[in-house]
């Protein structure tokens, strides 16, 4: 049990719940067109948040416990087992993307590489997060991620503002998801046509809807937490 300032707690949890979400996600939503104003509210407020709080609030009254620890003390065996292979494989695929994502943006945009699988400065970028990935995962809650994580979070509402106000300054067009509307640079409407509509979406645009990743993330956070008064806040 860590005590910290409500604001930490909920850019940290921001951060944990929403990931490249507030970058990739109002972008998407240009894309994909007024369909996002309705899945937004659906998915992510009364699915994601409501799911996120409640997750939150069980893991805080049962003393602070981690959801593996819950799910054996209140289900059988079956369940648990089928959970810890279920929990392995999505942090498996979890620490893949967020390994690979901000390793891509570091390599092509930031330092100028070709971002290949061939070159080997990508994997020495990739080496890099993971590393870090493995210490903000190891050390105590306040020693990394309550150091490094609120300013990440914080850059991270400052670029979803950044991009809803760049959709009125550069008059980008609401699309809906069957226009066939093609840009100079990609043709988002066979990008559709093809499929990629699902999972695509509700991962991006409406992760409430798909990602169970978030209780595990709200557990970690209620052992910060100085009252259940700060729940709602965070």
């Amino acid at each position: 049990y860590v005590p910290m300032r409500c604001w930490k707690n909920s850019l940290i949890n921001l951060l944990n719940i929403a990931g490249t979400g507030p970058i990739l996600g109002p972008i998407q939503g240009i894309l994909f067109g007024p369909i996002a104003f309705i899945t937004i509210p659906i998915g992510n407020v009364i699915g994601g948040a409501m799911h996120d709080y409640f997750s939150g609030m069980i893991c805080l009254r049962d003393g602070g416990t981690q959801m593996p620890t819950m799910i054996r003390k209140y289900s059988n065996k079956g369940v648990f087992t089928i959970y810890n292979i279920f929990l392995c494989v999505l942090l498996l695929l979890v620490g893949a993307v967020f390994v690979y994502t901000p390793g891509d943006i570091a390599a092509t945009q930031v330092f100028g590489f070709s971002g290949q699988a061939t070159d080997y400065t990508t994997w020495i970028i990739y080496g890099v997060i993971f590393v870090y990935y493995l210490i903000a995962t190891v050390f105590p809650i306040d020693a990394i991620i309550g150091r490094i994580y609120p300013v990440f979070g914080a850059i991270l509402l400052f670029s979803a503002v950044g991009v809803f106000i760049g959709i009125f300054v550069k008059g980008y067009p609401l699309l809906n998801v069957w226009d066939s509307w093609t840009s100079q640079y990609f043709d988002y409407g066979a990008y559709f046509a093809e499929g990629h509509f699902l999972p695509v979406f509700f991962v991006t645009v409406a992760c409430g809807i798909l990602s169970g990743f978030h209780s595990t993330q709200t557990a970690i956070i209620t052992r910060t937490m100085k009252s259940e008064r700060q729940g709602r806040t965070t």
